[in-house]
């Protein structure tokens, strides 16, 4: 049976790796609609290849797209808009706090969603869950798509917890005092996965778990004291369940982010998408505890998450503009944490987090004030 499929963020990692799949089983997916931030000219090649009915593109200008024989939705908002028509699975590849409205289009119109997007639910919490309702939302993170295949099937009371496997980043065995003068060059050099810029910036400082730790709270229901964070540098095993009786199933897979797409797309099936098999004969896996000391972010994300309301949402704003100061040459690694810190400290009272509105105002006020201690300061 065909699937119905509208990608939004197309011209991203994830999405790109989503049409790869389509093009292995074009026999299972019809597409609805291709999305995009700025980048006309690659939507435009992918609608040509794909014939989606609609394209929507973020930015005013469509150009190319003119050309293209799909529907043409075209500035901010037109993502949501998009994840709002009818599909029978409507992923989110969308990179940060933008994914968030479209999350919510998608799941009010009733549409399943592939759920690429962690800020959606660091951001937007139970609200969001409360919207998705039961097999609604599919997690596509590695990590969480790995725990909910490890649990489906289980009773709630068997389980005693969930376990996030890290990578560690290009710096897990450095010293801190190491880490003073590396730049975006060397934290963009990932180890074992080859990702966008601002998740591998988000992997180097353990911010990419302490993110994944509030989002397995809310898709799993798991109380954050029953998150496991340890860090595994090989990345073959993505995630499993702890249960009551003490024993845990484990995920494992090469890294490769078409089989968590692929069962996202097309859940409950399993298709063939060219990944390589686990290799049993002469490896071996490690697992060790994080180091909160020197990756800072980590600690701070469960804090945030712990406190909850806008928190969370304060963290992933200040993170995100944290981290384009970083990679922009106007901070240090190390002061990613700190800018982010001392946002959260500086939070005033907002009121629930229960409508787009009222997550945008801590949104829009934890930006600004994470520019200015951010703005020329490369301490």
């Amino acid at each position: 049976m065909r699937r119905r499929l509208t990608i939004l963020g197309s011209t991203g990692s994830i999405g790109r790796q989503a049409l790869d799949v389509v093009r292995a089983h074009p026999d299972r997916f019809e597409l609805v609609g291709l999305s995009a931030g700025r980048d006309a000219d690659l939507l435009a090649s992918q609608a040509t290849e794909f014939e989606p009915a609609y394209v929507a593109l973020e930015s005013r200008d469509a150009g190319p797209l003119s050309e293209v024989a799909a529907e043409v939705l075209a500035g901010p908002g037109s993502a949501s808009q998009l994840a709002a028509e009818p599909a029978d699975v409507v992923l989110n590849g969308i990179v940060g706090f933008a994914g968030l409205a479209a999350t919510v289009g998608a799941l009010r119109a009733n549409n399943r969603v592939a759920l690429a997007n962690k800020e959606s639910l660091v951001a937007g919490g139970d609200w969001v869950m409360d919207l998705a309702g039961e097999n609604r939302l599919i997690p596509v993170d590695s990590e969480h798509s790995a725990i909910f295949q490890c649990l489906e099937g289980r009773a709630a009371e068997e389980v005693g917890g969930v376990l996030l496997t890290a990578s560690g980043g290009p710096f897990f065995s450095f010293e801190k005092s190491q880490l003073l003068d590396v730049g975006p060059e060397r934290a963009l050099e990932h180890p074992t996965w080859r990702m966008g810029r601002k998740i591998t910036i988000d992997s180097a400082t353990m911010m990419n778990k302490g993110l994944e730790v509030i989002e397995a709270h809310h898709l799993f229901g798991v109380p954050y004291e029953e998150v496991r964070v340890v860090v595994h540098r090989q990345s073959v095993v993505h995630g499993g369940a702890l249960f009551a009786d003490g024993s845990v199933v484990l995920h494992a897979a090469l890294p490769d982010m078409r089989l968590p797409i692929a069962y996202g797309l097309l859940y409950p099936e399993r298709v063939d998408v060219g990944a390589s098999a686990v290799p049993f004969d002469g490896v071996s896996w490690t697992f060790e505890e994080p180091r909160d000391d020197v990756f800072r972010c980590l600690p701070l994300a469960v804090e945030a998450g712990r406190a909850g309301g806008p928190y969370p949402v304060a963290l992933n704003a200040a993170n995100e503009v944290a981290v384009e100061a970083f990679l922009d040459g106007r901070v240090t690694f190390l002061r990613i944490a700190d800018a982010i810190e001392e946002v959260l400290e500086a939070l005033p009272e907002f009121g629930k987090m229960h409508s787009v509105q009222a997550i945008t105002a801590v949104d829009s006020w934890s930006r600004q004030e994470a520019e200015r201690r951010t703005r020329g300061d490369a301490r």
